[in-house]
């Protein structure tokens, strides 16, 4: 089955200046790479785009700065949802208009204890205040951050009121068995993981692919899994690809996963402008980031 919304997709980090402002030339030149190393496409202004330190302004300057820089508008998945209804219509509408191939939607996270019809009339208030066929939306679930999940009976009443806009979910929660009921109980929904080493599982279940923070760093492993998993014959290198996005995983873990995984992009891209993050986040230590360094070196000579 073929989905609106497919592949590999790079959550993509956002680097900062020194005064914590986007730096939008070495945000395109960053984006670009993640095509040249086999993306799909790039996710910009998500967790790990640090997305809610960014105001309306900013967002879309970085959307602009990766158009220009080469960048498809149709290989963007920007994410534009805020809890103010007008402001995430505005980056929606912004996003639309720039010909993206869709946008990533949170749902509000303020106010909790939502029911899936509050849910629903937030949704569609900014579907129909957007009022644009060109708008395809990937709901966002990521409970862990939002305290709002997704839930599949507010997918079930979306899909029959807008079944040709919204068209995916991103799923970072990490349970592969709602992964795969997802795609069981809605036919045409691209099930796309959150989570790299979930990209096999995830399509084994009949999902659309990935959108993950480890594509910064392993967008060549991913895109080779995505391409062979249903190759018999590359069934070894695809195990053997599989095992290095875990253990490049495992590392952006290994602390505070943001700034962790902007050390490794620092090193990867040579630029040290990569170590900035938006406060409440610290970058690691020196002694943290030459473990993290170390740990690089020792898996890219294996």
């Amino acid at each position: 089955m073929s989905f609106a919304i497919e592949g590999v997709y790079c959550a993509a980090a956002t680097p900062l200046q020194e005064n914590g402002t986007p730096d939008l030339p070495l945000f395109g030149e960053h984006c670009r790479a993640l095509l040249a190393e086999g993306c799909h496409g790039v996710a910009l202004l998500g967790s790990t785009g640090e997305a809610s330190s960014f105001g309306v302004k900013e967002r879309m300057d970085l959307l602009e700065a990766a158009m220009k820089a080469g960048v498809p508008a149709t290989a963007l998945l920007p994410g534009t949802s805020v809890p103010a209804i007008t402001d995430t219509v505005t980056l929606t509408r912004h996003a639309v208009e720039a010909g993206v191939k869709g946008v990533v939607m949170l749902p509000p996270f303020y106010y909790k204890a939502f029911s899936d019809e509050g849910l629903f009339r937030f949704y569609a208030s900014v579907i129909e205040k957007v009022a644009d066929s060109r708008l395809k939306i990937v709901l966002y679930h990521i409970p862990m951050l939002t305290g709002v999940p997704i839930s599949h009976g507010l997918i079930a009443l979306l899909r029959k009121a807008f079944p040709d806009t919204v068209v995916g979910i991103k799923d970072s929660d990490g349970k592969i068995e709602n992964m795969h009921q997802m795609s069981a109980n809605f036919a045409g929904l691209g099930v796309l993981a959150g989570a790299d080493p979930l990209l096999l599982p995830v399509l084994e279940g009949g999902g659309a692919g990935c959108i993950t923070a480890s594509s910064n760093l392993v967008a060549p492993d991913l895109r080779f899994v995505y391409d062979n998993w249903q190759n018999p014959a590359r069934a070894a290198e695809v195990k053997a690809a599989q095992e290095r996005i875990v253990a490049w995983r495992t590392l952006t873990n290994a602390y505070v996963q943001l700034p962790t995984v902007k050390t490794m992009i620092a090193r990867r891209r040579g630029n040290m402008g990569w170590l900035n993050v938006h406060p409440p986040f610290v970058p690691l230590d020196p002694a943290e980031r030459e473990k993290v360094w170390a740990e690089m070196a020792r898996l890219e000579a294996l």
